[in-house]
């Protein structure tokens, strides 16, 4: 064979392994259609068979992040709610302190016009309340305020310490002008006590109740009062005269001595509010009965020496009971005019003369009881 012969052969051999490119290709017979070869353009898309585990993989982690969402949520309010609720314990808590230091005040405003007060007996009182205001003292001292509060908390106590020390300076003044004879020189001497009882008030306005309502601001917290304590709230007994006078009583108490001089009490006027009516005892005088209705009564000291305790009643007849109020004048000086105010609102009776009296009980030593009654006529019509 020749090598032509040959060639020929090697290109039939070729041929035949690679069959052309229009030649039909083999029956693939019942197969799927998707394992038969590729169309001219390639490749089909095929959609996934069952989009259920995908759609649950997809809600359980929307899931998760709403619960993750929420946890945040809740885990912040509870934050918020723990935290007011240490604000509003602490509050209370030094709220409670600052009360019963502000009751102490008042205790000590009664005892120093307590008619008949002898220095023992004050001596005694005194002492007590400078044990009390010491434990108050601790109390404050003994709390635990949130960090932001510690600072206000210090302007709390160090105005409970300005109460002790000014109880006991007004203890130690007692004691030491007991058997003095300068009234005026005892004044200055215990009213010098009493300005640390006054300054007691302004610290724990200044150095508490503004930096705590400041703390309160800055965190957020919403809704909590800041409490307040104020210690003298009779500023008759804060001047140098007034103590003179007070001291110049118990003096003459404790020396077991009855009252001597000029002593006595008067009704000065009786007015209307807030109409400012003023009532006669010889001419009717008509009154509006409006909601806010009340009696004005001024009481004078008539005599030449202070006087404590003057209990003041108003009575207006009505059936089947008549209405009677009482208050009480709590220290008056020589000359001076103080007055009470009744309120009485719509509850008198209409349309019918009446009468307003008031009575002004006598103090001790009073000889002459002449201007410590008197009745007014009167008509309560209904306002317009």
């Amino acid at each position: 064979m020749s090598t032509r012969d040959d060639d020929i052969l090697d290109f039939d051999f070729f041929e035949e392994k690679d069959a052309p490119s229009w030649e039909e290709p083999e029956d693939l017979g019942d197969e799927p259609p998707a394992r038969r070869g590729r169309g001219p353009s390639g490749p089909r898309f095929q959609a996934p068979r069952n989009l259920t585990p995908l759609l649950r993989l997809i809600a359980l982690i929307a899931l998760a992040i709403l619960l993750v969402v929420l946890l945040a949520v809740w885990v912040e309010g509870c934050t918020s709610e723990a935290k007011t609720q240490r604000y509003e314990n602490y509050l209370s808590d030094i709220g409670a302190v600052g009360n019963a230091s502000a009751r102490l005040g008042q205790q000590l405003g009664t005892l120093l016009t307590t008619p008949g007060l002898n220095q023992e007996d004050l001596d005694a009182k005194l002492g007590g309340y400078v044990q009390t205001a010491e434990n108050q003292v601790r109390k404050a001292e003994d709390l635990a305020p949130p960090g932001p509060m510690v600072a206000p908390n210090e302007g709390a106590i160090e105005s409970l310490q300005y109460r002790v020390n000014g109880l006991r300076g007004l203890q130690t003044a007692f004691q030491e002008t007991a058997t003095a004879d300068d009234a005026a020189a005892a004044g200055e001497q215990l009213a010098a006590q009493v300005d640390r009882l006054l300054a007691s008030d302004v610290i724990w306005t200044d150095s508490f109740q503004v930096p705590a309502t400041a703390v309160l601001k800055d965190e957020g917290i919403e809704g909590l009062d800041v409490p307040s304590s104020e210690f003298v709230s009779v500023d008759d007994f804060a001047s140098p005269s007034a103590l003179a006078a007070i001291w110049r009583r118990i003096q003459g108490a404790s020396t077991g001595g009855t009252p001597t001089g000029l002593h006595g009490s008067g009704i000065a006027y009786v007015k209307a509010l807030p109409s400012g009516q003023l009532l006669s005892t010889t001419t009717e005088t008509t009154i509006d009965a409006v909601d806010n209705l009340a009696f004005e009564v001024g009481v004078e000291d008539t005599g030449e020496s202070q006087e404590v305790r003057i209990k003041v009643t108003l009575t207006i007849p009505k059936d089947p009971k008549p209405i009677v109020k009482t208050l009480v004048i709590p220290i008056i000086d020589p000359g001076e005019t103080k007055s009470v105010t009744f309120k009485i609102g719509t509850l008198v009776p209409f349309g019918t003369q009446t009468t307003v009296k008031v009575d002004v009980d006598p103090v001790p030593g009073e000889t002459n009881t002449a201007n410590n009654t008197a009745e007014y006529p009167v008509i309560f019509s209904l306002a317009q």
